[in-house]
């Protein structure tokens, strides 16, 4: 997973005591699924994602992690979505929030998906414990 620009900033000035910036720890970690990913990563711009619509059952997801090791950390336990009560689209990328609510909060972390999932009627998303791994490059 990629930090955002906010993250990347936040942390920056965090750690190198710059600004009013006193970066805190949130008290929510959130997934949320995107299906669709606009433009590139660059070095002054990040991708512009759409997250699922509000629908159809699908709600962010608390994650927690466990302790980062050599530079990257792990989803702790499994991070298990709400069965689909209508269609809801396919999964191309996923990002994590300091917010469980739909469109709030600030994109801390974001990746692809290894493989696109089409989420239908009945189904339920998953990502296993250990499986989603945020580390820094």
């Amino acid at each position: 997973m990629s930090l955002s620009n906010y993250s990347e900033n936040e942390l920056l000035d965090h750690l190198l005591g710059k600004g009013t910036r006193n970066f805190t720890s949130p008290a929510t970690l959130a997934v949320a699924l995107f299906s669709a990913q606009t433009g590139t990563e660059s070095a002054t711009d990040e991708p512009t994602f759409t997250e699922f619509a509000n629908s159809n059952g699908y709600a962010r997801k608390a994650v927690t992690f466990g302790t980062a090791a050599l530079g990257s950390a792990s989803n702790s336990a499994d991070v298990t979505f709400d069965t689909a009560t209508g269609n809801q689209g396919t999964v191309v990328a996923i990002g994590v929030f300091d917010s469980a609510t739909y469109g709030g909060g600030n994109l801390l972390f974001y990746g692809d998906l290894t493989v696109s999932k089409t989420i239908q009627n009945g189904d339920t998303f998953e990502i296993k414990s250990g499986n989603l791994t945020v580390t820094f490059d």
